[in-house]
């Protein structure tokens, strides 16, 4: 019985590690993101540690979310002809998967990047 219960200890702990591999904060999960977003290097969007040096902290990054997508407002867009000629597709994105939810997806887009991975 003892060897089973130590089994299964093991097993969860091996288990949560895995779990843990995604950024989320509060409700958001940046999976989604991934499609357009990495971590390191530049994709369809800016690479995340581009935003948050751009930014320098979630509470910022959640305050330009809140204000809606504005290209002008993003500095690491605003920077880049390639991405302003995308703030169509973005904006779209934005609305489906930031809006109401922008505090806990700026959290979680830092998450991502102090754990250099999504």
């Amino acid at each position: 019985m003892k060897k089973t219960l130590i089994i299964a200890a093991v097993a969860a702990f091996v288990m949560s590690g895995f779990a843990a591999t995604e950024a989320v904060a509060g409700g958001f999960n940046v999976k989604k993101c991934k499609a357009c977003h990495a971590v390191g290097k530049k994709k369809v969007g800016p690479a995340w540690k581009d935003v948050a040096t751009a930014y320098g902290d979630a509470a910022t990054l959640a305050e330009v979310f809140a204000k809606g997508f504005n290209v002008e407002d993003r500095k690491v867009i605003a920077s880049n002809s390639k991405w302003k000629k995308k703030a169509k597709m973005m904006t779209g994105q934005y609305k489906k998967l930031i809006k109401g939810h922008e505090e806990e997806a700026a959290k979680a887009l830092f998450d991502a990047v102090a754990r250099g991975k999504i």
